[in-house]
């Protein structure tokens, strides 16, 4: 459905541009749109690929796996309808490592192969289990220590304190997480 919408945005904005007369406009502001989105990933790019450089050297010498454990007295709290041993804990745990340190690009692997663990121990396959939902609102609303992928825009875009961000998006992050786990407890206690 979203699809549609972008389409429909995009064909009646230009449409309305070459009936306007802005035609030239229109194409000018195409190809800086490209110039522009090319430059910000080439701005972008090494930063991330060290960010997710070091993350694989965490996961490949062990270090997530340290930091799944240290967290999982935790986690089992909050997915109680998980075993201790679930591989999807593992994956969550990777998930919510890469989302503190702000990049969602590496995190995205480890969160679908939590998705998919824990479809794997749902008994009602095709709908999502109170562990899929918290694990959702974790992801989406992760603490984030270090925003990593804001710092690369704002560092491509000039910005005087690229870093500034960090405390204002760690607060954010840690208010919406507690409101929304706290919001999935209320919701679940009240089904039961």
């Amino acid at each position: 459905m979203i699809n549609v919408i972008w389409l429909f945005l995009i064909v009646s904005g230009i449409s309305y541009g070459l009936v306007s007369g802005n035609g030239a406009l229109i194409n000018a502001e195409i190809v800086a749109s490209v110039n522009s989105g090319i430059e910000l990933i080439f701005n972008m790019l090494p930063v991330l690929i060290l960010w997710m450089g070091v993350m694989r050297l965490a996961q490949e010498s062990g270090l997530l796996d340290k930091f799944a454990k240290a967290i999982c007295p935790v986690l089992h709290k909050l997915f109680p309808t998980l075993d201790k041993n679930s591989k999807a804990l593992g994956y969550i745990a990777s998930n919510i490592a890469a989302n503190m340190m702000g990049l969602g690009s590496a995190a995205t692997p480890f969160g679908l192969k939590a998705m998919q663990e824990l479809e794997k121990e749902n008994p009602k396959k095709g709908e999502a289990t109170e562990a899929m939902i918290t694990f959702l609102i974790l992801n989406t609303a992760g603490v984030t220590i270090i925003p990593t992928t804001v710092i690369a825009l704002r560092m491509a875009h000039g910005s005087m304190n690229a870093t500034g961000i960090i405390l204002p998006s760690l607060l954010a992050t840690l208010v919406a997480s507690i409101a929304g786990l706290t919001l999935d407890y209320i919701i679940r206690r009240r089904r039961k």
